[in-house]
């Protein structure tokens, strides 16, 4: 199963929603919240994500749509 990580900064406006609960059923990909930091006015994530290529593919346009900006980590990751 493919996977990849990503790194998520939340706008305000969607920090308290459960966005991630939300795309995983959405696109039938298998989230792993690996570090998170959150305030009242921003979150960052890291999250690795598992799925097929399309529905990563998806995964990924949903949270853009949310205003959620979405980097991929690339590199030395600890797995």
């Amino acid at each position: 199963m493919p996977k990849m990580w990503l790194h998520l900064i939340f706008p305000e406006e969607q920090i308290k929603k459960p966005v991630i609960y939300r795309m995983a059923i959405k696109h039938k990909v298998v989230p792993n919240i690996r570090r998170a930091n959150v305030t009242e006015t921003t979150g960052e994530m890291v999250l690795e994500l598992s799925g097929s290529k399309e529905n990563l593919e998806k995964a990924i346009r949903y949270l853009k749509r949310l205003k959620i900006k979405v980097e991929p980590i690339t590199g030395d990751v600890v797995e």
